[in-house]
């Protein structure tokens, strides 16, 4: 019910024919740069902060622009970058932009080489200056390099001390900047090294430079960068030459996909986007391996190289519940599956009162969980009728009828009507508005008479629900509010991707906090907070203990979740108020692929997860409770 932001979405087209091949075939030029623009318009959901492109030409004459850049900032930032790149058009006649040649030699972003990147920040860190694609310039084609990824690393500091201690001084201390010095330097190595090959074998003048571009090897670049590298990543690159990669982490945290045919070769963060702009079966779209890069030489020649040796899966759950396309049609089933497999607490829930119970869902994420929900619900309600006909096999007409027609009550019970402005900070003003973001549907529920069950994805800090979802909902009069999470609760940050750093903002946490003081255990926080100081001491590669784990071990999900009732419940409301969560072993049930779970069970997959966890509990002890 209050949106996540996730750190970011990738998409990369290599076109392998001359222009001419597309705009003969396909009726334009720029085929490549419409398949840009519709793979990151399919993928918008993963970010609204801001978006970009690079474009390189490969037939760009001495004295030309090769390497063309648009970024900009805001949900609209998509079709501002286009706008900005058909506007550059506008300067040619219509001749010229109907002539493939002549776009090649001279039209600014008519190119073989396209990137584009679509943003969330996890670092707050806002404004033009993060967007991606980052450049490097260069004298060199071969030296020029843009980037970008959906990556979050936790140890951007020891990067930062590595590079420098070479003698590089980055000048701005974003990851993205320093991760474009790090590979770039490297890169300027390679370069380097095939130089001197070429003197070598006494090669002069520009045959020295094709030379070079026809031989760097990114492999050697990713391999001697990427050991460095601590987090959940997918890292893409294309050089001024025409070279270009994407490499997934070992651990396979973030997602990466890929296509490729005699025509061309497409990278992006899902599958159904791919199988959408291109038109294909699900099969033919591949899954970028843990540790893997797929390399594309600058004639467009593929291949895919293991950089890093695997580590343990940990696939990213959280994509699959929340990030993710729901189109893709494994994610699809998984979703429904989680609604699916919660059905029996839900009816527990309800003391099994099916016939004066509504179901329906908040927000529209949450839709497929719904209708797994309700299948479960279904299939309860059978067994029940089969049960109930086979106990009474001489009941009247009346009474068969009677049984059949009991149905499970799905209801669209709320809408969201408008987004609020922000303009207003006063705090009981901005509560007030916040309860009239949702629509309620008046007449679903019959008053002091009906439950009333409403799913959702996930709960995070629980703002919403507090501040208009169970309040708006009181509104219905039902005898009971259940509110289900298809995802089990979140405890821990996830410093690989979703924008939340402070223990704090974590209902669950919140709420094992609470059930500590009341309990006259609040020693477990001082002796948690002692070994955090502790370990802060060990080297930051070193696998470190979670000592936030101690936090919650003292209860079962249940306590933690009646605790959260306590919390989230608004003064006044009148209904009963239950929260029904995700177990972990339900999640893995339905998402048996995907085994990333940090978030849930604080079970980070590199030690830099650990570590950045148990510092923000020193910071929550000392800024929250002042200790």
């Amino acid at each position: 019910m209050e949106p996540l932001k996730h750190e970011c979405g990738i998409a990369m087209v290599r076109l392998r024919k001359p222009l001419s091949y597309y705009h003969d075939k396909y009726g334009t030029w720029m085929y490549g740069l419409n398949k840009l623009y519709l793979l990151m318009e399919k993928q918008h959901n993963r970010g609204q902060e801001g978006a970009g492109l690079a474009v390189v030409k490969l037939n760009s004459r001495p004295g030309e622009e090769y390497l063309f850049r648009e970024r900009a900032l805001g949900s609209n930032a998509i079709s501002e970058i286009f706008d900005a790149v058909h506007k550059s058009f506008h300067a040619y006649s219509a001749e010229q932009l109907s002539d493939a040649a002549f776009a090649s030699s001279q039209i600014p972003y008519a190119g073989e080489c396209y990137m584009g990147h679509l943003r969330y920040s996890t670092t707050g860190k806002s404004g033009l200056t993060f967007v991606h694609p980052m450049i490097r310039r260069s004298n060199w084609r071969a030296k020029c390099l843009a980037i970008c990824g959906n990556f979050n690393l936790t140890n951007v500091d020891g990067i930062f001390q590595e590079i420098t201690s070479v003698g590089q001084h980055p000048r701005n201390m974003s990851d993205t900047h320093i991760l474009l010095e790090q590979i770039g330097h490297r890169l300027d190595r390679e370069v380097e090294r095939l130089f001197c090959l070429s003197k070598g074998q006494n090669l002069k003048g520009m045959d020295i430079t094709h030379f070079i571009e026809e031989r760097i090897d990114l492999s050697n670049v990713l391999k001697t960068c990427s050991g460095f590298w601590d987090g959940g990543y997918v890292m893409c690159g294309v050089t001024g030459s025409g070279e270009s990669y994407a490499m997934r982490d070992p651990w396979g945290i973030r997602p990466a996909f890929y296509y490729m045919d005699d025509e061309i070769i497409v990278t992006a963060s899902e599958r159904p986007v791919i199988q959408t702009v291109m038109n294909l079966p699900a099969e033919a779209v591949q899954e970028l391996m843990p540790g893997e890069a797929i390399l594309i030489n600058s004639n467009g020649v593929p291949r895919i190289e293991r950089i890093l040796e695997p580590k343990q899966y940990q696939a990213c759950s959280f994509e699959r519940i929340y990030f993710s396309r729901g189109s893709d049609q494994d994610i699809y089933r998984e979703r429904k599956a989680l609604g699916y497999l919660l059905s029996d607490r839900i009816l527990r829930s309800i003391d099994y009162d099916i016939q004066h119970t509504i179901f329906s869902f908040i927000p529209n994420t949450a839709e497929v969980a719904y209708y797994g929900m309700i299948e479960g619900i279904d299939h309860y309600l059978d067994e029940r009728k089969i049960r109930t006909i086979r106990e009474n096999p001489h009941m009247s007409e009346t009474e068969l009828r009677e049984v059949l027609a009991q149905k499970v009550r799905a209801e669209k019970v709320a809408i969201k009507d408008i987004k609020l402005r922000t303009f207003i900070t006063e705090g009981n003003s901005r509560n007030d508005l916040a309860a009239h973001v949702y629509d309620i549907t008046y007449g679903t529920v019959t008053p002091g008479v009906d439950n009333l069950v409403v799913i959702d994805d996930s709960i995070v800090r629980g703002t919403t629900l507090r501040q208009s979802i169970i309040g708006i909902m009181d509104r219905l009069q039902p005898k009971k509010i259940v509110i289900v999470s298809s995802s089990p609760q979140i405890r821990y940050p996830d410093y690989y991707g979703i924008d939340m750093r402070k223990m704090r903002e974590f209902v669950a946490f919140r709420a094992a906090v609470a059930l500590l003081q009341e309990r006259g255990m609040e020693h477990i926080l001082h002796e948690s907070y002692q070994k955090a100081l502790e370990l802060r001491k060990q080297n930051f590669g070193e696998e470190v203990e979670n000592v936030v784990k101690a936090i919650y071990k003292p209860f079962t999900a249940e306590e933690i979740s009646d605790k959260i009732v306590d919390i989230l419940k608004p003064e006044g409301v009148r209904a009963k108020v239950e929260i029904v969560y995700q177990s972990l072993e339900g999640l893995h049930e339905a998402i048996p692929n995907h085994p990333g779970d940090w978030y849930f069970s604080g079970d980070y997959p590199t030690p830099g997860g650990a570590h950045l966890v148990n510092e923000a509990f020193i910071n929550y002890m000392e800024e929250d409770l002042g200790k």
